[in-house]
């Protein structure tokens, strides 16, 4: 969840009450422990292209440099692309990471949906993962999804663009109809090597979304966080059910793997608020640090 300070929708409202600042001074937690006791590699270092080329509003220098100390500390070799995609500019790296693009180079921009992939880029990535290439493509709803949408298309997932809420699952801390858990216990956190990891200490239970959109993969596909039949996005002013649905799915294409979420805040750790109060991976006795680090060992092929 991108909070934008001129268009903070209805739900929003409620957590004001919580955070008596503005919410649009979400940073990136300066205090995460990104620190990794058993690093995955320790030679060999897989090679991720983190994607900044495309005005993206989550970078290794902003609110996702937490994700980036986690996969370095685990062993990956990142390197910062600034440059369209072509065969030749991926063809050095195995995994390749795309969060948030946009059309324009500010959210509030004319064109922030616009296409971020010109249709040349989409075949060229959609090549490369055909190849044997990984992909984690996170999104948030409109206008990131809009602006992903040429690139998602290219590879057979449909990315809603309005918020999902779901007031049956919502978590009772956040008190907010689109931060949903997925658990366990509420049996909508999928089962899968993601999910379950390599031990029990990798097995992820409990996973908190701090907002986004729906998401429907190709056939086949695992989903990693099942959308409830209470679940509902806005349509043309009235509300859609989503059932059927995800926020988190995993597919094989061609020689290669994807992973698509509806949500980047999730794999962050930001503070917000006068009170620093944490969203994503550092919000306590949650699993999002875990699923960050399974997701990477299974488009990296250490998880099967």
């Amino acid at each position: 969840m991108f909070i934008r300070p001129a268009t903070f929708l209805l739900s929003y409202f409620f957590l004001f009450a919580l955070v008596p600042t503005a919410l649009a001074q979400q940073i990136a937690d300066p205090h995460f422990d990104a620190r990794i006791d058993n690093p995955a590699f320790t030679k060999n270092f897989p090679r991720v292209l983190f994607d900044e080329a495309h005005n993206n509003s989550e970078t290794t220098n902003n609110r996702y440099k937490p994700f980036a100390d986690l996969l370095f500390n685990d062993g990956y070799h990142i390197s910062v692309n600034r440059q369209p995609f072509t065969k030749s500019s991926l063809a050095t790296h195995k995994l390749l990471v795309i969060v948030n693009p946009l059309g324009a180079e500010d959210v509030d921009d004319a064109g922030a949906d616009g296409p971020a992939f010109s249709p040349e880029e989409s075949a060229a990535v959609n090549d490369w993962v055909r190849g044997g290439g990984a992909l984690l493509l996170i999104v948030d709803c409109a206008p990131f999804s809009s602006a992903a949408e040429t690139l998602a298309k290219k590879l057979g997932v449909d990315i809603g663009k309005s918020e999902t809420t779901d007031q049956a699952n919502a978590d009772k801390e956040f008190n907010l109809p689109s931060t949903l858990v997925y658990s366990r216990e509420n049996h909508l956190l999928g089962e899968s090597s993601i999910t379950n990891g390599r031990s029990d200490a990798e097995r992820v239970n409990r996973v908190v979304v701090f907002g986004g959109q729906s998401l429907k993969g190709p056939q086949g596909s695992d989903v990693l966080l099942k959308l409830a039949d209470s679940a509902v996005e806005e349509i043309d002013g009235k509300n859609a059910s989503t059932a059927g649905r995800a926020q988190g799915i995993a597919f094989r294409l061609g020689k290669g793997r994807v992973v698509v979420l509806g949500d980047a805040a999730m794999l962050s750790a930001q503070v917000t608020g006068s009170d620093k109060r944490p969203v994503g991976m550092n919000v306590p006795n949650i699993d999002n640090r875990k699923l960050a680090l399974n997701i990477m060992h299974w488009l990296s092929g250490i998880l099967k």
